[in-house]
């Protein structure tokens, strides 16, 4: 019960947070310019359930569990949302949304996608601030995985890797993410070995976790001297039977000193099924132990979890360095989006694979809760919040880009003496209400025939 309880705050918060944070950079703009404000509902769509008016406005929570909305008086936009109010009271022409000039208009559509930027932004920013910036190892190679991908390419420990997939001088991040959007697909790749540059080619390997699939290239970055720390065992897992504690440093593994976590992973995954010798440290006491590695979700594994305090190494920056560190986790984060919608669109990659709906979304967050904490949901707030700022300047009526494209042709139309009228406006909304319903049940069908085909 109480699983469910943590899952359900946990899906609460990051969407609640993610669409208000929206919503409520509609509703300021609005106030900003003097626009009446009838209702902003804070959870949920149509009938009103409960609230509280405070001046002009209704704050309540509606019916249908779908998101929340503001609605100004004057505004049809929200009308097919919510049953009529047949009892409104008048209201003054200066505070009527539809009469207030398009570019005011433009800034209130406007506010709800910035305000997810900003929140986009802030999260990076604030963490990059209070812990300071993850430390991203040079692309040198530490370890290869025996007969995979990387070993297959001709890739040895010590190579530099210059140039990946068409980049220069590439990140360890930046390699990481090219590879996960190309299981399976050839990759050109020049690495330096002993001052020379070899050209070669590394298919990663196909892998599917939660219906979603991707690619690993089967190495590790060199990360030069870690100390190998358990931070945690797992109990159905061989470490938990073999002696081994939370605290223990792990100083050789099958007789050969390992210097950071990535060779142990190796020598683990090379051991398969074998026996494992393991040589820790435990309280300045020197301790032979023997375990087993598991066959797990296709990798084998012993069980256990890296102390995170010396894994996550960090290092401080000022306030332009966490700026600059927000902005790339932002650009990081649309690029891969882009580039995923893109392979989609060329037939590389499967829709049902990529595109997630509500129940995909509720899933990611509750194995990220589980699995990091609530600290960690803000990392899922943050792609989140993006891709819903992103997502709603699409042209799409019902979506603030398809409220834009419709005060952008109005103003086109005015050039010729015309108006939109009321009537069109309405066949708008509603066949922007059409498209976004069919866009939820294909992307709700994506999720569960994913559940069941897991």
């Amino acid at each position: 019960m109480q699983d469910v309880i943590i899952a359900i705050l946990a899906i609460v918060f990051v969407l609640g947070v993610a669409i208000n944070i929206h919503e409520f950079g509609h509703f300021i703009v609005a106030k900003l310019f003097g626009m009446r404000v009838e209702a902003y509902s804070f959870f949920g769509l149509g009938p009103r359930l409960f609230g509280k008016k405070i001046g002009h406005t209704d704050y309540r929570i509606s019916a249908i569990p779908l998101g929340a909305y503001v609605k100004l008086y004057g505004d049809d936009g929200a009308g097919p949302l919510e049953a009529k109010d047949s009892s409104a009271e008048p209201v003054p022409e200066s505070e009527l949304y539809e009469l207030r000039p398009r570019w005011q208009k433009f800034f209130v559509m406007l506010g709800g996608p910035f305000m997810n930027f900003v929140l986009a932004f802030s999260i990076p920013f604030g963490i990059a601030l209070y812990m300071g910036v993850p430390i991203n190892p040079s692309p040198v190679v530490g370890s290869v995985k025996a007969d995979g991908a990387a070993a297959k390419a001709g890739i040895q420990p010590g190579d530099r890797i210059v140039r990946f997939d068409g980049v220069d001088s590439p990140s360890w991040d930046r390699i990481r993410d090219d590879a996960l959007l190309s299981p399976e697909k050839p990759l050109p790749l020049t690495v330096e070995r002993g001052g020379q540059r070899l050209d070669l080619t590394i298919s990663p390997t196909k892998f599917t976790q939660q219906g979603q699939s991707g690619g690993e290239l089967d190495m590790e970055a060199d990360a030069g001297i870690e100390p190998v720390v358990v931070g945690s065992i797992q109990a159905d897992m061989p470490a938990a039977t073999s002696g081994l504690q939370v605290g223990d440093w792990i100083t050789s593994v099958n007789g050969k000193a390992i210097k950071n976590p990535g060779e142990m992973r190796s020598i683990v995954l090379e051991s398969k099924d074998g026996p494992i010798d393991l040589v820790v440290d435990r309280n300045g006491q020197k301790i032979d132990l023997t375990t087993t590695a598991k066959e797990k979700e296709g990798s084998y594994l012993i069980g256990i979890g890296f102390d995170q305090n010396l894994l996550n190494r960090r290092e401080q920056v000022g306030i332009v360095g966490a700026a600059g560190y927000a902005i790339d986790t932002n650009l990081r984060i649309l690029r891969m989006t882009g580039k995923a919608l893109g392979q989609v669109g060329t037939g590389e990659r499967s829709a049902r694979d990529t595109v997630s709906g509500p129940i995909g979304i509720g899933q990611v967050i509750v194995n990220t809760v589980f699995s990091a904490g609530f600290f960690g949901l803000l990392s899922v707030l943050t792609m989140i919040s993006l891709s819903l700022g992103v997502m709603n300047l699409l042209p799409i009526p019902m979506l603030d880009g398809g409220q834009i494209m419709v005060l952008g042709i109005e103003k086109v139309m005015s050039w010729f003496g015309r108006t939109l009228s009321l009537a069109a406006r309405e066949r708008i909304q509603l066949s922007g209400l059409a498209i976004v319903l069919l866009l939820m049940v294909t992307v709700i069908f994506f999720d569960v025939s994913r559940l069941v085909g897991n």
